[in-house]
């Protein structure tokens, strides 16, 4: 394959009319082409570099300045409001405006929307959560859930099923698995795909970015799915992690995934540390961490995205559930980026 050095590529893309600005001094000489979900699509030739947010930090003007800029972020994620909780909070009662701030948003500015989620155990309505139902009435509610949200923002890729294994790769407890075992898996999806035969279905999860027992229990959930005709487009790896720990079978574990005949996704990225404040040695290895994360993306051809898990410290869920430890975005909570910012382009770069 012929490898242009990475000077004259940038040449070439200006020329093609990519947007260029000002970036940080230390990556200025090396990278002059500007924005993450700029180089995430022009050099890594992926459809997007993303960010979960919620419409509350939106009055934080320099936040949504940043978030508004197709420049840095191409695809948006409802990090909550379009959780159970927030779209049927009363039995049969659908509710979507605050989601549909989320969407609407992704319409005027061009941004990809993605759909998260529709079956979880967690941030569930009280009647739901506190609710004694029968096998039929629960198969029902999860398809009516399904169908309801799905249809209502069509044209989307949703996380369909989120966190369904324990991290020994048994099934996880909860409403859903105890009354309807695994076939609550399939009523979803299909009922997703009733809503929108265009709709990529994803099923997300935590630690399964190695291999692994948990990666190889969703796998094996796959091929059944497929042999059963489920509809079943993709696997979202949230990858969340620990500074140090990007688990070296990433790309190898994607290939697999994908040589199952579905795409993937890095869905909810975010590196943290576990001691504050981080170290100098700390901070180049997360920058390492994240260039590692988007370079194993990079080199897996259905790879199709890359999501933060919000872009700055000041709104991360990091310090909220993990007392002590934090620092985990590529921007600080005062909106400097870090060196885990040129870390991410470091990785779009690689194998070109």
């Amino acid at each position: 394959m012929f490898h242009l050095p990475a000077n004259m590529l940038v040449s070439f893309l200006l020329l093609a009319g990519a947007v260029v600005t000002s970036v940080d001094a230390a990556s200025a000489g090396l990278f002059p082409l500007s924005g993450l979900n700029t180089v995430a699509k022009s050099i890594g030739r992926k459809l997007y570099l993303g960010t979960a947010t919620n419409s509350e930090q939106w009055n934080d003007t320099t936040y949504f300045n940043i978030l508004k800029d197709n420049a840095e972020f191409g695809q948006i994620t409802a990090a909550n409001v379009m959780k159970w909780f927030a779209t049927e909070p009363e039995e049969g009662v659908f509710t979507f405006q605050d989601a549909d701030i989320i969407a609407d948003f992704t319409k005027k500015t061009g941004k990809l929307l993605r759909g998260h989620n529709c079956v979880w155990h967690n941030q569930l309505p009280d009647w739901l959560e506190n609710g004694t139902f029968s096998a039929p009435d629960l198969a029902f509610i999860v398809s009516r859930h399904c169908f309801n949200l799905v249809n209502h923002y069509k044209g989307h890729v949703w996380d369909v099923i989120n966190e369904a294994f324990n991290d020994d790769g048994t099934f996880r407890s909860d409403i859903f698995f105890d009354t309807l075992n695994t076939t609550y898996i399939p009523l979803a999806l299909y009922a997703a795909r009733a809503a929108d035969p265009q709709a990529k279905l994803y099923i997300n999860d935590f630690n399964i970015e190695g291999i692994g027992a948990k990666s190889d229990a969703l796998k094996s959930l796959i091929k059944t799915l497929k042999s059963q005709n489920v509809p079943i487009d993709g696997v979202g790896l949230q990858s969340h992690f620990e500074v140090g720990g990007v688990p070296a079978t990433l790309q190898q574990n994607m290939e697999e995934f994908v040589a199952l005949g579905l795409e993937v996704a890095i869905t909810e990225l975010d590196i943290r540390f576990t001691a504050l404040p981080p170290t100098a040695v700390g901070l180049a290895q997360q920058k390492a961490d994240y260039e590692a994360v988007v370079a194993a993306c990079n080199a897996v051809e259905k790879c199709v995205g890359v999501t933060l898990w919000d872009f700055t410290d000041k709104y991360s869920w990091i310090p909220g559930t993990f007392p002590g430890q934090g620092d985990a975005c590529p921007w600080t909570d005062t909106f400097a980026k870090r060196p885990a910012y040129d870390g991410i382009i470091e990785g779009f770069l690689a194998h070109h």
